[in-house]
């Protein structure tokens, strides 16, 4: 069974702006503008209308196609404004009636996918050279506001009624869900007890409070708006390091087969196994070498291999996680050379100042926090014929466990090249993890020793025993043993219980500090995911539930 619209049909995330219902993004030069004119008979399924320029899932996957369509396809670009475009309105944030109807699944989901994009939007303005302001011209309440913190700036309209606000507590019984909270006191600074009399009176502020708490950076009289934004939008381009004269790259639609029980790209296929609730995800490596310079990279465009790869493994990632809730432990492989893996991996680091390598680089970071931040069990089996070297080696150290076989199937190939593994300088901080860490240095957190020792061995194959004896892997066997132990695990896997191994993993995966990231996605998620399904906001007297009818939440008044 799949997590499915009220129609039936699986969610698709492909996106393009000639099929935009809910945005519309102008390019002026170096300055763009994301115009939010919500279709309120657009839902992404049937049973509510989207008033008042509030949103669901499909209005963030157009956001989300928006933001990286700015970030590959137009490198003039340098700034972007987002605002909106109903009278006194920029955006009521996440549909009521949506959340109130939807699955519990549903709106975790929801959640997590437009925090991701929230993110994005911030990664264009820190590495991408795109600063996100957002020129409020009403009211933002809620999700709408949420969507204005992921900005670097905030200018709010000065016309005696507009305000922003979170009013989830006060009103519905829930968090403010895609990362207000948070980002409130952990980004915009604002007093504890400015943000707790902030986050409890759902009218919210407006004016000169709203500037002196931090919540907004500017308000500004309706008839000097829209220069001002410009000013500001001019001075934040003429500071960007974006190139002035480069060529996109255009994101064609991605060629994609499907069928029950598989979904196949160029080079990541997936293989559903729904008795067992097990999903085998391989990824291949490229055919040939890297092309010569960034020239050459960037006439293939959308087909250099790193970004083929990421744009593959990020659309899979995203329809598994959101179609197929029941397919709980996902087996990472890789098949291919080691070595065209790690001329890319070397590439990508010798070309990281070029501006679409740059995007490369984090995109394929921003794809790898995904697989991180997923409720899933995530397994890494190292075979031979596997290809887990630099960029690659990153699957199997984002799994919560890694099975390499110690040899060859000797029933099957014994002539085969035993398996091997190779650490590069990228597995030690091209691509952090949501709390700042590698995903090597989080796998030896509190283990220097074993950390020194595995950069030491940096660039060199690595076979089972040596895996093992690094701590890079946590069983190494020979084909007698393995592929039993192999099954006995993933068996084991599929009958406990999908909360607690929820709740597990997202602990151990994060170790160390924590960031504004690691507290939206754990928790502030875990907090909110909780209280998504209590009496007091999802009851039939819930406030969730009780939301636009006159009526307040009923609400069982026991502290737990």
């Amino acid at each position: 069974m799949t997590l499915t619209t009220t129609e039936g049909a699986a969610v698709d995330f492909d996106a393009a702006p000639d099929r935009y219902k809910h945005w519309r993004l102008d390019l002026d030069g170096e300055i763009a503008t994301v115009n939010l004119l919500v279709d309120e008979a657009g839902g992404l399924v049937p049973g509510y209308q989207l008033k008042m320029n509030s949103y669901d899932l499909g209005v963030d996957i157009e956001l989300y196609d928006i933001v990286q369509r700015l970030r590959f396809e137009h490198p003039e670009v340098r700034s972007v404004v987002m605002t909106g475009g109903l009278e006194r309105m920029f955006c009521a944030g996440a549909n009521i009636r949506m959340l109130a109807q939807s699955s519990h699944a549903w709106k975790v989901n929801f959640c997590k996918f437009t925090n991701e994009t929230r993110n994005g939007i911030e990664d264009a303005t820190q590495n991408s050279g795109q600063t996100w302001i957002a020129a409020l011209n009403g009211t933002a309440a809620g999700g709408g506001y949420e969507l204005a913190l992921a900005c670097d700036q905030i200018v709010l309209v000065d016309d005696g009624s507009s305000t922003v606000s979170l009013p989830e507590v006060p009103l519905l019984g829930v968090l403010p869900g895609t990362g207000g909270l948070t980002r409130v006191v952990d980004k915009r600074h604002v007093r504890k007890d400015r943000a707790d009399l902030f986050a409890t009176k759902s009218e919210g502020y407006r004016g000169a409070t709203a500037v002196e708490w931090g919540l907004i950076d500017e308000t500004v009289p309706r008839a000097r708006f829209d220069e001002v934004v410009r000013g500001r939008a001019q001075a934040a381009a003429a500071n960007s390091r974006r190139p002035r004269q480069a060529t996109g790259v255009v994101l064609t639609p991605l060629a994609r087969t499907e069928d029950r029980d598989s979904i196949s790209y160029s080079h990541v296929t997936a293989r559903i196994d729904r008795d067992a609730r097990r999903v085998d995800i391989t990824v291949q490596a490229p055919a040939e070498r890297p092309p010569a310079d960034a020239a050459a990279v960037l006439a293939l465009g959308v087909d250099y291999w790193p970004l083929a790869v990421t744009r593959q493994l990020d659309d899979l990632i995203l329809r598994l996680r959101t179609n197929e809730h029941l397919i709980g432990t996902w087996v990472l492989r890789t098949a291919g050379d080691s070595g065209t893996v790690l001329a890319y991996d070397e590439q990508l680091a010798e070309l990281a100042d070029d501006w679409f390598v740059n995007e490369v680089r984090h995109y394929f970071k921003r794809t790898l926090k995904r697989l991180d931040v997923s409720s899933r069990s995530l397994i890494a089996v190292i075979e031979p014929g596997s290809c887990f070297a630099g960029l690659l080696l990153e699957l199997a150290l984002a799994a919560d466990r890694q099975y390499m076989l110690a040899g060859v199937y000797e029933d099957v190939d014994p002539d085969a090249e035993p398996a091997t593994i190779v650490v590069a300088a990228s597995n030690d901080g091209a691509y952090p993890m949501g709390n700042g860490l590698s995903r090597l240095e989080s796998r030896f957190w509190g283990h220097g020793d074993g950390l020194a020792a595995v950069r030491a061995e940096l660039g060199k194959p690595l076979d089972a025993e040596a895996a093992d004896r690094f701590g890079l892997v946590t069983v190494a066997l020979d084909d007698i043993d393995f592929a039993d132990e192999l099954r006995i695990v993933l068996e084991e896997r599929a009958s406990l219980s999908p909360d607690a191994l929820t709740g597990m993993e997202a602990n151990h995966r994060f170790v160390g500090p924590e960031t504004i990231e690691t507290k939206i996605f754990g928790r502030l998620t875990a907090w909110q995911n909780w209280i998504f399904i209590r009496p007091n906001a999802s009851g039939p007297d819930g406030a969730l539930r009780r939301f636009g009818t006159g009526q307040r939440g009923d609400y069982d008044l026991n502290r737990v």
